[in-house]
Parts: structure tokens; sequence; C-alpha cells
């Protein structure tokens, strides 16, 4: 069975996910045609505004709805996954509670995927498996029935929020297939996080230690990045840290480039940004805490420290000195260099001088 199972995981997310009312909507129809015209354009306008055009080929618009997104997002989960899971499988098949803790762990991956399906608009499928189906790759995801449901909440004009969401989603497809390195290295971060994980329980039991400690401080320990946080090693959040600052900048500039691309024909930009904004901020105690738990909160705190960091950055040096960020792996942002990005120029300004 393994550690995770897979299957329960799947049926467990599609549950979660919920009743989609605006699935059988007649407007359901127009997506399609609409993200396949509206992401081609966005490619063209993020080219322009940033410098990044795709060495990978025209990008690809998918529509699909939450259970699409969620099995996705499983075999994603399965891959990135599986240096830790190879390991666990060996653990666990030597103690008789293996069934159990299979089930658990299905479960509540499950259980996470399935309320995520529930608000994600847009993703774009980094992974790219060379033994795999290619037509099931490099894709740029919309799950339909979430996009509707906004327009109609808050009125908003489809084309024009179609267009906006297609101008984010493409802008991280154009960081990682128009700068050279920076799929190899994100995954290369990824992995090495994954890879370097302990299943040992005493170091767990050392991670509950250090979290009871942090708590008597009044310091909250998933701040920073949920429990993957806390249990990391003093290593592993130097990794960590590394692709919070990574992801703080893709993200601050997708959203910055999402609001510049394409203005003139998107006037709702701004109320569309405002809107997701309070969205991001939005929702029950149950979620909020589910948030805290699995990073999310700490992830939508990039957003916003992602763009100060380029605003602070562009009125220092223009565009010019924040495409420094994209030369080489080395030039990236850390995320102390995020929050204080005058260190980040002080460090990289010889590099530029030179």
């Amino acid at each position: 069975m393994g550690a995770v199972d897979w299957g329960l995981a799947e049926r467990v997310a599609v549950r979660a996910a919920g009743r989609e009312p605006f699935a059988d909507s007649y407007h359901y129809g127009s997506l399609s045609a609409d993200f396949e015209e509206l992401t081609a354009i966005a490619e063209q306008q993020v080219a322009e505004a940033t410098g990044l055009r795709s060495l990978s080929g025209s990008a690809r618009a998918r529509v699909t709805d939450r259970q699409g997104w969620v099995r996705a997002n499983i075999a994603s989960f399965q891959r990135l996954l599986r240096p830790i899971t190879d390991r666990l499988d060996q653990q666990l098949a030597l103690t008789p509670l293996a069934p159990v803790a299979s089930r658990v762990a299905g479960a509540e991956v499950g259980m996470i995927l399935g309320w995520m399906s529930s608000r994600v608009l847009g993703q774009y499928d980094l992974l790219v498996v060379e033994d795999e189906d290619p037509d099931d790759q490099d894709i740029v995801y919309y799950v339909g029935p979430n996009v509707l449901g906004l327009e109609k909440r808050f009125a908003f004009p489809p084309r024009e929020f179609r267009h906006w969401l297609a101008l984010h989603e493409v802008t991280h497809r154009a960081q990682f297939t128009g700068i050279p390195w920076m799929r190899e290295h994100f995954l290369g971060l990824v992995q090495e996080t994954v890879g370097s994980v302990d299943p040992d329980p005493k170091r767990f039991a050392e991670a509950l230690g250090r979290l009871a400690a942090d708590l008597r401080s009044g310091r909250n320990p998933l701040d920073d990045g949920g429990l993957m946080a806390v249990f990391a090693s003093p290593e592993q959040r130097l990794v960590l840290d590394r692709v919070a600052g990574l992801m703080s900048l893709l993200e601050g500039h997708g959203d910055v480039t999402m609001d510049r691309a394409g203005a003139d024909q998107i006037p709702s930009a701004e109320r569309f940004g405002q809107v997701l904004r309070q969205r991001r901020q939005q929702g029950n105690p149950a979620a909020k805490v589910l948030q805290k738990l699995i990073g999310l909160d700490a992830k939508l705190k990039q957003y916003e420290q992602g763009e100060e960091f380029i605003e602070r950055i562009e009125k220092e040096g223009g565009t010019e000195l924040l495409d420094v960020a994209w030369v080489d792996p080395a030039n990236l942002p850390t995320i102390a260099e995020i929050r204080d990005p005058e260190a980040w120029i002080a460090r990289v300004r010889p590099t530029v001088a030179a």
C-alpha cells in the first residue's frame, strides 16, 4: 500500500471538494475557448513586459473542475514526495500498523487537497517528467467552477477577469521556461528538502519539544511555514528559507506583472486585486487553522512581501536591477533579503558593476 494511500487521498479530496454549483452552468462552455485565446494573448504581453520568453514553445491552457485539479496535484505529489515515501515504505513495512498509517496519511492529504481545490483559480504545472505523457505536463490549469463562482459573486466582467488570471499564470510559466536554469533549480531545492527528511520518530519528538518551547515563549512556530518548518532540522530550515525567498520573488513578480501587462485592456484590474487580497485573508476559524498547519498562511505573506521587495528594487534601480535576479541562482534573494531589500542590493551591486 505504501506510506500514503493515494487512492484514498483522491477519494477523500474529491468528496471534500464539495458541490460545484457552477459546473453545470451554461457559462461553463465559454471557459475553454476564452482561456485558450487569452492565455496566448497573455503570453505575448508577459514577454513584452518582462523580457522573459518561453524556451519550451507556446503555453497550453486547460480548464478543469475541482476533481481534475485534485487528480493532477496528486500525480505531482507522488512524483515530488517519492524520495521520502520510498524510505517510509521500507520502515513501515516492518510494523503491523503500516496499513493504518498509510490510510491516515492518505486521508490527511485528501482533506488538504479537497479544501484547496475549492479555493484555487489557476495553477501552472511546472513538473516535466521524460517517461510520462507530455500532453499532461507543462500545462496552465484553470479551475472553471471557482472562476465562474467569483465572477458571479462579485459581478466581475468575465473577459477581463479571465485575461487577468491568465496573465498571472503565464507569468509563472515564463519564469520557469524563460529562465533556462529556473525549473531545474527550483525542483532541486524541493528535492533537497524532501530528500533530507528523516522519518526517525526521535527527530519528530525533538521537533515537538521545540514546538512546545516556542508556544511557551509566546511565538507561533507555524507562522514561518506550517508543520514542515516546525519539523525541519537546522539544515533543512536553511533550504526552506531559500525556497521561501524564491517563492516570494516569483509570486510578487507574478502579481506585479499581472497588474501591469495588458493594463489598458483590463480596467477592472485594481478591483480584482483588492477582492482577491481580501479573499486570501478571509476564512472561518477552522480554515485559518488549516492554512497555518499546511503553510498556506506563510505562502499568502509571500505575495505581499514579494511585491514590496520588487517595488523597492525597482525604485532603486529600475527593472534592470531586478533582472539581475534572473541571471544566476546565486543572485536570488533569501527570505531575509526579501524582508530587507537593501541587503540584497548591497550583495548584488558589485556583480552589476563588474
